[in-house]
């Protein structure tokens, strides 16, 4: 029959797609981390050099990517958002399965800088829940999403404990495994969701909007604050968390499954930050932004800083577990403070841009990870990356004191006029 509108996309049904499509893709990035030591090790890299290659592979899944999110930005808004999506699902597809078919390092690294080409989706995914949940379930549809990666981070590494120590795969077949998983969520998304418009379709070129993007979204003092605050958080794990399963391989008993003891750490720490992530903003809105966004940086500071004195695999798994729920609580805050408080104008353009700080963080935190563990030793990464997010808790603290006002993580208490008019300077996540 012609001339019948199509309904609308349900929110809940886009959310549960989104939040499958983002949970395959933390699966297969979780377990490239995991199990990229052991994976170097059997490809013949000596002990004594695999320090460096951990912190430098780390850094190749940044390098090439990073600097085409904003244009898959404006494609997503000025095209097809579902068409983007579909995009990086096809290529996570592709670089899985290219790194399960690697057999030497440098394969290996080539198939690593091929998983910068899939990044840019997370923000456009975003932008489309922003876009179709009504107000009063925002927060909570925000939420869940964010928590979906930190399930993928959970089940990627357990997955892979049980196919490699309880069925005896090889690590090849865990990433193919990933790759066909990813070939799923691209015909998930292609045939369960609709496209989502923006509110505002930008006009002109895709080079000057991906530009003016980039700046329009600097330029806003509240922006760029909460950016910094996510991009110290960013930096901090990424100087830390391709050393982790290091950690692991040097207090794993004899008899205990390696595989299996780095799912247990990675992987618990990661479903707790999932079921954190819900909870942050509820805390944010019950005792203020400042207070809790400064207690996860200096906890995660100390967490971080003892790791490597954990004495056996339980202890580590309890301290990462620690730190996850830090991080995961600062990740709560700045998604909401971004949904909510960016004007219509800017606010899909901000949310595409939304991991940025991660991919400029991704790239130099493992590069100086690196740096640091070949000077320091294997302990160096865990005690650079918690003196970085001390400071950090220590300057939002520092700048928060005066008569600052205090700000959810969700939906909540900014004013009437603020929500109403998009006033991005109504929340200042620094307090100034």
């Amino acid at each position: 029959m012609t001339g019948v509108p199509r309904p609308a996309q349900d929110w809940r049904a886009l959310l549960v797609v989104f939040w499958l499509t983002s949970m395959v893709e933390g699966i297969g990035v979780s377990q490239i981390f995991a199990l990229l030591p052991t994976y170097l090790s059997q490809m013949g890299v000596a002990q004594a050099d695999r320090l460096a290659f951990v912190g430098l592979f780390g850094s190749l899944i940044f390098v090439v990517g990073a600097p085409l999110v904003p244009l898959w930005g404006v494609w997503a808004d000025k095209y097809s958002r579902k068409a983007v999506i579909i995009r990086s699902a096809v290529v996570e597809a592709v670089v899985f399965a290219a790194v399960a078919l690697s057999r030497e390092p440098w394969q290996l690294a080539a198939s690593m800088l091929l998983i910068g080409l899939q990044l840019g989706n997370t923000g456009v995914m975003l932008a489309g829940i922003r876009d179709v949940a009504p107000k009063a379930r925002l927060g909570t549809a925000i939420a869940l999403f964010g928590a979906s990666g930190a399930v993928g981070f959970a089940v990627g590494p357990a997955l892979a404990g049980i196919l490699v120590d309880g069925f005896g795969w090889s690590l090849p077949a865990v990433f193919a495994t990933s790759s066909a998983l990813s070939v799923a969520t691209a015909i998930l998304v292609a045939v369960g969701s609709r496209e989502i418009r923006p509110e505002v379709v930008p006009q002109g070129r895709v080079i000057d909007l991906a530009f003016g993007a980039v700046r329009g979204v600097l330029a806003d003092p509240t922006v760029r604050r909460i950016f910094a605050i996510f991009g110290v958080a960013f930096l901090a794990n990424q100087m830390a968390r391709p050393y982790l399963p290091l950690l692991v391989e040097g207090v794993v008993r004899p008899g205990e499954a390696l595989t299996s003891s780095i799912a247990l750490v990675a992987g618990t720490a990661a479903l707790v930050g999932a079921l954190v992530s819900p909870l942050g903003g509820a805390l944010g809105d019950r005792i203020g932004f400042r207070p809790v966004l400064v207690a996860a940086l200096l906890g995660g500071g100390v967490a971080l800083g003892v790791m490597p004195a954990a004495p056996n695999v339980g202890t580590l798994a309890l301290v990462a577990l620690a730190f996850a729920a830090c991080s995961s609580a600062v990740s709560a805050m700045v998604f909401g403070l971004l949904a909510i408080e960016v004007p219509p104008e800017r606010r899909s353009a901000t949310l595409n841009l939304v991991y940025l700080p991660l991919y400029a963080a991704g790239i130099i935190g493992p590069a100086t990870g690196s740096v640091v563990a070949s000077l320091g030793g294997l302990p160096g990464p865990f005690l650079a990356g918690a003196v970085v997010l001390v400071l950090g808790g220590l300057v939002v603290a520092a700048r928060g004191r005066g008569g600052a006002r205090q700000a959810p993580a969700v939906v909540g208490s900014a004013t009437p006029a603020a929500r109403r008019d998009g006033d991005a300077s109504a929340v200042d996540p620094a307090g100034d």
